[in-house]
């Protein structure tokens, strides 16, 4: 009977959004942590079963990429938290009513509507253990433990209504702690590697980890409440997908995200699968051993993902860096600014590249990732041009010169294949590094294995970590094999004899 009546459900939304076809694709959003992935998931499902076009771009980082992303138009809607939105976002020192944000919203193009129907607070967490030991039972007790090892999330950390502000408020002795992934904190406490962490109160692992929660008997942290954050034009560009979101409104309640944050966290259901059973659907059966999760029916569109990631970075950087290894080659006087210039880039770690990257390019996804792969390709290509170019004997190059050859010609018929074994080295180092690196691009929504890393951070999941990790490890293996072939293919026949 549940099945009919699913069915017929499913028909009648169907059959109400024939406009759908017509409506541009809903792109939806979400933070890297699991609530906002299920959340995120829930409403590209719910959008999808109206008939309309919409993806999930799951885990794209922190408040600040997500409302730049929004602003830009890489995306039109994402779960997020009217605290967050009045503190963080709109940099304000008091709570906001849904109103007034919209007030404030405006100028930027942007608007939070749907109140999902349950609350979501910032909390500090302790071992019971610990807590009872010591008598503390309010955030004002931690004053008098000023030894206390915390392990708060980066971005808590950073964040206005985090750490600075919640320090100053309690007055709290303890120095700037250590930045902990929000996907491993419970364990790291139950291990007692840190005596207190940042949560929120929907996390299913406090019931789990037995966690005492702390009382807030300053009320520092602000309601917030869940709601969704888009363009203010997308609920007239996308009417059908809208009509069918906004009918979320209250559906989830505080014990529901408890409850559908544990089914991720606890029993391992993927977030798409969370979010289909929330939804009345039949969620597909979760992988139970390595190989599945490997080669689960998203392995095809993620290998796809991360080797043009690869390959699209590693062209344009072959194009500017082999130009630019023959020009540090032949004169001198730029050869150390140019080598200097690629090796500085290799010296930006890969998230802060590729943040930086968003606003530049004005989108998120796979625009910043290919040029932040194409800054890291270029050193080993234009480094081993060079030094490919200068073990040449400068004897050959007179001996041409004086048998007629142009400059030009010496480096295209000489030169160069003498250097190629250097070059295809350079070539080759460039390109498995790129393997590695891509994996950091699923943060900013670029797709490939990394976005099973992610996933697999945010649950402490080993074996999706694996499931990222172990396909990536295989396609280094595998470009290594194919510049191997290339380099022998290339060989001369007398070095391939000796």
């Amino acid at each position: 009977m549940r099945a009919i009546l699913l069915v017929l459900v499913l028909a009648s939304l169907a059959a109400g959004a024939s406009p759908a076809p017509d409506e541009p694709v809903l792109r939806v959003g979400s933070k890297r942590f699991t609530e906002s992935y299920i959340l995120g998931e829930v409403v590209a499902q719910t959008a999808r079963l109206s008939g309309a076009r919409a993806i999930h771009e799951p885990g794209l980082g922190n408040t600040a990429i997500l409302v730049q992303a929004l602003e830009s138009g890489s995306i039109d809607v994402y779960p997020e938290y009217t605290g967050t939105i009045a503190r963080e976002i709109l940099a304000s020192d008091t709570d906001l009513s849904l109103a007034q944000i919209n007030e404030r919203l405006r100028p930027r193009g942007l608007q939070a509507s749907v109140p999902l129907g349950f609350s979501d607070t910032y909390a500090i967490g302790l071992r019971r253990s610990f807590a009872e030991r010591h008598g503390i039972r309010r955030i004002s007790d931690l004053a008098r433990i000023p030894g206390l090892k915390m392990g708060l999330s980066h971005e808590f950390l950073g964040r206005k209504d985090g750490w600075p502000g919640l320090k100053a408020a309690y007055a709290l002795p303890q120095p700037t702690p250590r930045g902990l992934d929000h996907g491993l904190a419970y364990e790291a406490l139950a291990a007692g590697e840190v005596d207190a962490i940042d949560l929120y109160s929907t996390d299913a692992k406090i019931a789990r980890y037995g966690i005492a929660v702390l009382e807030d008997d300053r009320n520092y942290f602000p309601r917030y409440e869940a709601v969704l954050l888009h363009g203010a034009g997308v609920p007239a560009r996308h009417p059908v997908a809208w009509a069918a979101i906004a009918r979320l409104a209250g559906r989830i309640d505080g014990a529901t995200m408890v409850r559908l944050n544990a089914r991720a966290e606890i029993d391992k259901r993927d977030f798409a699968s969370v979010a289909t059973e929330f939804l009345g659907g039949a969620a597909s059966a979760r992988p139970r051993g390595l190989l599945e999760a490997i080669f689960a029916p998203d392995f095809g569109r993620l290998l796809g993902e991360h080797a043009a990631l690869v390959f699209g970075s590693l062209a344009a950087a072959l194009c500017l860096g082999i130009p630019l290894g023959i020009v540090a080659a032949r004169v001198r006087a730029v050869a150390q600014p140019v080598l200097v210039a690629t090796g500085l880039v290799q010296t930006i770690p890969a998230l802060a590249l590729l943040a930086f990257l968003i606003p530049v390019t004005g989108t998120i996804g796979v625009w910043p990732a290919l040029i932040a792969l194409f800054l890291y390709a270029l050193l080993p290509i234009v480094r081993n041009v060079h030094a490919g170019l200068l073990g040449v004997a400068a004897g050959l190059r007179q001996a041409a010169l004086a048998l007629g050859l142009t400059s030009r010609d010496s480096l295209v018929r000489i030169e160069l294949p003498l250097a190629l074994p250097t070059i295809l080295a350079g070539v080759k180092t460039a390109a498995v590094i790129n393997v590695g690196t891509a994996t950091i691009a699923a943060f900013i929504g670029a797709g490939g294995f990394g976005e099973r890393i992610a996933q697999g951070l945010a649950l402490n999941d080993h074996v999706m970590l694996l499931a990222g990790a172990l396909p990536a490890a295989g396609l280094a293996l595998v470009v290594h094999g194919i510049f191997e072939g290339i380099e022998r293919m290339l060989r001369p026949p007398s070095a391939a004899r000796s």
